[in-house]
């Protein structure tokens, strides 16, 4: 299955996130990102919504674009930011401050050898922080993107993605 055919099962409510969907993965080439930052997200972020067949179609998607070390660092971001973003989302919103000076204790140690580009990988997991609403691991991966010299403009689409992505799964949830 490919986007254009997951897009099918989308419906008539889906008609505008098909055309975003078209419009994303049928301009991976003037996205600014390169071809290991524009599927390594995709991936992440379809990993991190769970929905099969869309991981399915961007499988068909990167194939033969991508390392096969890309999949494998997807699937860590979007296993480390499922953790991280829960725990994180929590100190940042509660009001006692008592939490956020106790140790995390939480293993990270594949974020210090993801398989890919420290930059690649820190934009895979700003795109499924900003899926599950983490403001402080946004705000320390967009700090860390913004030192490696990515641009606003890759920040920027990685983050469409999460938002058409999830948006697409939605539409099929409920079609």
């Amino acid at each position: 299955m490919s986007i254009a055919d997951y897009k099918q099962g989308l419906g008539d409510h889906g008609k505008d996130t098909k055309l975003n969907l078209s419009n994303i993965f049928g301009n991976v080439d003037t996205s600014g990102m390169t071809a290991t930052q524009f599927y390594g997200t995709a991936l992440s972020l379809a990993y991190s919504i769970g929905d099969q067949e869309l991981i399915d179609a961007v499988k068909v998607e990167a194939e033969g674009k991508i390392e096969d070390n890309v999949d494998g660092a997807a699937k860590l971001a979007a296993t480390l930011m499922a953790m991280n973003n829960i725990y994180y989302r929590f100190l940042h919103l509660c009001t006692d401050k008592q939490f956020s000076k106790l140790p995390a204790g939480l293993r990270m140690n594949g974020m210090a050898n993801p398989g890919v580009e420290k930059a690649d990988f820190e934009l895979y997991s700003l795109a499924v922080s900003a899926l599950a609403g983490c403001g402080m691991c946004i705000d320390s991966h967009v700090g860390v993107l913004l030192k490696h010299d990515v641009s606003a403009q890759v920040i920027q689409n990685s983050i469409k993605m999460a938002a058409v992505m999830n948006a697409a799964a939605t539409a099929k949830r409920i079609a």
